[in-house]
């Protein structure tokens, strides 16, 4: 298994194509699925997933023992699953972790969304500002095989969108505790500085919390 310099066991999920050292990287997505088939993988279209990218879905179940990783994260992933699907990935990480675990993540800022949608109402434009900047709905439907195919594949578009109350109260109803807004690079701990983004962090919601003890 994977480790940092410290022999921390640390876990990011939904990674992409991001895939530091020290750290165990999972995602989903039916491009890597189709490019870990053996022989015919590496013949798939699309970009190339790095090697250790590991194939595993935190909506279901990661290949992980019961408490026994250290850090977990995840960045700008939440936001891509249903409602259902996000209270399970939560309950999935709790899981995992050791109690003291540490558990940072980041994803738009619904709240600070809609007050730039508020501060400009009566711009003809606004409406249509919220919608792209939230990555919701469609503007146009996908059409032929190559549109459906890129609805499949991709997994670019929001499917629910979370403020700081509403994120700290699903994580409180999975078991985390010392739960707090977090800003980028102010966890204190190096095998954080592998993998964080100050991109994805910026005009972001970022959270901190952790795994009881008891």
């Amino acid at each position: 298994m994977a480790t940092d310099p410290n022999n921390l066991v640390c876990v990011q999920y939904g990674c992409g194509l991001t895939a530091p050292a020290g750290w165990l990287s999972y995602d989903t997505s039916p491009t890597l699925r189709m490019q870990k088939i053996p022989v015919i993988g590496k013949f798939t279209p699309g970009v190339r997933f790095p090697k250790e990218v590991l194939l595993g879905d935190v909506r279901k179940r990661l290949p992980l023992a019961d408490s026994s990783v250290d850090r977990a994260y995840c960045s700008h992933v939440l936001e891509h699953l249903s409602l259902e699907a996000c209270r399970s990935a939560l309950r999935e990480t709790y899981r995992f972790l050791k109690p003291g675990g540490v558990f940072r993540l980041v994803l738009p800022d619904l709240e600070q969304q809609a007050r730039a949608y508020l501060e400009n109402v009566g711009d003809p434009d606004a409406p249509h500002d919220f919608m792209r900047g939230a990555l919701l709905g469609a503007e146009r439907r996908p059409k032929g095989l190559k549109g459906l195919a890129v609805l499949w594949l991709g997994n670019s578009r929001h499917m629910w969108m979370w403020d700081y109350p509403a994120m700290s109260r699903e994580l409180a109803e999975a078991g985390f505790a010392e739960i707090r807004r977090a800003e980028f690079g102010d966890s204190g701990e190096k095998v954080y500085e592998a993998i964080e983004e100050r991109g994805r962090w910026d005009g972001h919601l970022g959270i901190h919390c952790v795994k009881p003890v008891n």
